[in-house]
């Protein structure tokens, strides 16, 4: 509770009169009544025990003097709880004002506990997930979020309503549990938090009112903020990390994020909602009349991830309320819950968005093709690993008709080596004239060295909406596949407990089996891919095929190594069927001689005359080369 530094003559003039009732309770009893110890206790036992007359004399001078005290002690109380709470002192004077005091709402799948103190949410429990290590998931727990409305008032403080205490009424309407909270100035005039929660739900009802508070607030806003130090519970800090995060939405359909700084800051105007959201796990506060603006704030707090650190990031969102003639009048929801696609877009209201799926295209593959299959396969089959495999043959099968066309420009840039590496030896001296000997070469056969490049750009929008679909998979969190305990994080067959530099940094404590056998699966892939492309190499702006060959490999076997099982087992089972697929290709389908020929026999045929972009092309080429063939004639 904060306060102005300023004159607060009420506080004086209750002094005042607690001073004046000190002196009187001193008149009231003179110094002729106090004796020596040894006669006071024969007195007493003198009175007691012969003269009852005298006892019942002294009764109501006691009692006289008893609530004189009493109503003393009132009297500073309630001059206490006003200097301390203004005028919510009425609150903190009643039973109820008890800091540990808590009211418990739930459901079959939430149960949250809201404390007197500060009317605000100190728990909540998932009552059908566990963390990684078999303990209950818990949002909010041991102190680790704060909900408070900071207001001015007419006496010039500074109100925070986490300092408050609330009346908790919890009821029942249509079957559903109501819990009001209600911090008061006096019987009628109060500050209300409103939580209503129904079977079966996450989203859980939440209202802001006032009454009869126009005469006490002076401002016509308040400020609104929300805190969390977010709980690990996952096994992979780094990999929950990555996807712990604010996200919010603005003007209606606009999302944005944090990001993942260590410190990272966002302002935007009409924020509809604001997501605190873990890797599975999130909680959205949402208005029925989008926040003015507002300012999200998302601190990391994972300095060492060898260290078994209990927090992972520190969300801070603060937003202004408007109030209506002086009183407080907001309706919210606020929701507790998993980060399941489904579950989320089931409420209408683009709550979808915290899922990472990607941004345009990606994210609509996902969205209305991999989500929905996915599905499909998880409720048919056995199991999820199953589903994986299932789902990685389908996509296989139909990019293979892509496969089928890269391979093909890659066999013609097999047969057409020999001429290739002719040319290069007869102008190796020349680089202007062998790239432009090599580009006649190409038009005439009709083979374009980035023709095998295409399909496989055509494949990069399936593969990366694959990658972010996985780990956003919140069917596969704790679901088991061989010895895979976990497909949404990283499965062990050895691990250990001492640091080793760089090593730990980079390949972490422990041996995931699933990204070796995926890096192998790629090694193979690249190697056979490799045979054909690699005079392409030396062409001027083409990859170094064996760069690549070892590269990529190694890429998966560190990077992933810390990434969902899920994800390693298809890129695994996804390069052995293209193995499989290009071998067919290779053994049954592509006939090299049928290729040779259809080369010759295109090189008979007349050119065809160039358009305006091949022609300017041309001369762009042929003004190059004689460029080139000058500087080399000044050097003679």
């Amino acid at each position: 509770m904060e306060e102005k530094k300023t004159f607060d003559k009420n506080s004086i003039i209750g002094f005042a009169l607690i001073g004046l009732i000190l002196i009187g309770v001193m008149y009231m009893n003179p110094n002729e009544d106090i004796v020596p110890e040894q006669d006071n206790t024969d007195q007493v036992e003198t009175n007691t025990s012969t003269d009852p007359v005298s006892t019942s004399k002294q009764t109501p001078k006691r009692s006289q003097e008893n609530g004189i005290a009493s109503n003393l002690q009132d009297s500073v109380n309630s001059e206490l709880a006003r200097r301390d709470y203004g005028a919510f002192a009425y609150s903190a004077l009643q039973d109820f004002a008890k800091d540990d005091a808590v009211t418990t709402i739930e459901n079959e799948v939430i149960k949250l506990e809201i404390s007197n103190k500060g009317g605000q949410i100190v728990e909540a429990k998932m009552k059908q997930y566990d963390t990684y290590k078999g303990n209950p998931v818990y949002l909010i727990k041991d102190g680790n979020a704060n909900f408070n409305i900071e207001f001015e008032t007419n006496d010039g403080r500074v109100i925070n309503t986490s300092d408050l205490y609330f009346e908790p009424n919890l009821t029942t309407e249509n079957g559903n549990q109501v819990l009001t909270m209600r911090a008061k100035v006096s019987d009628l005039e109060f500050l209300e938090f409103y939580y209503g929660l129904e079977s079966e739900d996450y989203m859980m009802n939440f209202r802001i009112r006032s009454q009869g508070l126009n005469s006490v607030i002076s401002s016509d806003q308040a400020n609104l903020s929300w805190k969390v130090k977010v709980l690990r519970k996952a096994k992979s800090i780094s990999y929950e990390n990555r996807y712990t995060e604010i996200v919010y939405l603005y003007e209606d359909e606009k999302d944005d994020y944090t990001g993942q700084g260590d410190e990272a800051v966002e302002e935007d105007e009409s924020i509809d909602w604001i997501a605190f959201k873990q890797h599975f796990f999130t909680s959205v506060l949402l208005t029925d009349t989008p926040f003015e603006k507002g300012k999200m704030t998302s601190l990391n707090l994972v300095q060492d991830e060898q260290i078994d650190t209990v927090f992972t990031k520190n969300f801070l969102a603060e937003v202004p309320l408007k109030l209506n003639n002086g009183e407080f009048s907001e309706t919210m929801n606020w929701y507790h819950g998993p980060s399941d696609f489904d579950v989320l877009s089931s409420y209408e209201r683009k709550l979808d968005e915290i899922v990472p799926l990607g941004w345009g295209l990606f994210g609509w593959i996902n969205r209305y093709i991999f989500i929905p299959f996915f599905g499909f396969l998880s409720s048919s089959l056995p199991s999820y690993g199953l589903a994986i495999i299932v789902m990685t043959i389908v996509v296989r099968i139909v990019l293979s008709p892509i496969t089928y066309k890269s391979y093909v420009s890659q066999a013609k840039m097999k047969v057409l080596k020999p001429e290739i590496n002719e040319i290069n030896e007869k102008f190796k001296d020349n680089a202007m004239k062998k790239q432009q000997e090599t580009m006649k070469l190409y038009s005439k056969t009709g083979v374009s060295p980035l023709a095998g490049c295409i399909p496989a750009l055509l494949q990069i929008p399936v593969f990366y909406a694959l990658f972010q679909f996985f780990p956003s998979a919140f069917d596969l969190r704790q679901k088991g596949f061989l010895w895979a305990d976990d497909l949404s994080s990283y499965d062990v067959i050895f691990e250990w407990d001492a640091y080793i530099p760089l090593v730990s940094f980079a390949y972490g404590n422990h041996v995931s089996l699933f990204p070796i056998l995926a890096s192998i699966a790629i090694f193979f892939y690249t190697q056979m891919t490799a045979g054909q492309n690699m005079q392409q190499s030396s062409q001027p702006g083409m990859p170094n095929m064996k760069v690549i060959m070892y590269f990529a490999p190694f890429i998966m076997l560190i990077f992933f190594n810390n990434y969902a099982s899920g994800l390693s087992l298809y890129y695994f089972i996804s390069n052995l069927i293209t193995i499989g697929i290009m071998l067919v290709i290779k053994h049954v389908i592509i006939d090299d001689k049928k290729i040779l020929a259809k080369i010759e026999e295109k090189k008979k045929k007349p050119k065809k005359k160039k358009g305006k972009i091949g022609q300017r092309f041309q001369q762009i080429m042929e003004q190059a080369a004689e460029q080139q063939k000058k500087k080399q004639e000044d050097k003679k």
